[in-house]
């Protein structure tokens, strides 16, 4: 399923971005080297909200290491302005992620449960870090809404990475 290797270019993708214009996936702005990308399974997620606000409270960490911080989802622009309203969101946020985007990122989708859910097929939580060579530096792609990685150890692995210039691990595939 997941076509994603570490070490390895991050497919280059646009997605239409709340405000207007497009989002570059794997294309840090602003003078950023690195862009750190989260798929949120949408505005129908409690976890999802309390993750983006996280984001948005440590924006500022992790711009000082020269990482964009992104986010993106399934989500119709409505939905997705609709998160950044009700989360006072700052940072850039993409909607409309396609399943083909989807399954390029290698990301699990589940079907709603109700129409009062959402009504479409969505992505499960994904974060990647991609590094100022462009490659996927950090990945990490859940099944269920419940298990993400902690946003204060990832900044944290992001310094010890960029001061120590520490390889990209898990490069080879298990045996």
């Amino acid at each position: 399923m997941n076509e994603l290797k570490p070490a390895h270019p991050f497919p280059q993708m646009t997605v239409p971005r709340v405000g207007g214009g497009t989002l570059a996936l794997g294309t840090p702005q602003g003078g950023r080297d690195w862009q750190m990308v989260v798929v949120y399974r949408g505005l129908h997620c409690p976890i999802c909200k309390k993750y983006l606000y996280e984001m948005e409270e440590m924006q500022t960490e992790f711009l000082a290491e020269g990482v964009e911080i992104v986010a993106v989802s399934g989500d119709d622009q409505e939905k997705a302005q609709a998160m950044v309203d009700e989360k006072n969101l700052n940072f850039p946020i993409g909607y409309g992620l396609s399943l083909a985007q989807m399954k390029t990122l290698g990301l699990f989708v589940s079907d709603p449960r109700s129409p009062q859910e959402t009504d479409h097929p969505f992505p499960e939580p994904g974060l990647y870090v991609i590094n100022g060579a462009g490659d996927l530096q950090i990945v990490d792609i859940s099944n269920a809404p419940f298990a993400r990685p902690a946003l204060r150890g990832v900044l944290n692995g992001i310094k010890f990475i960029r001061a120590n210039d520490y390889p990209v691990r898990g490069t080879h595939a298990g045996l």
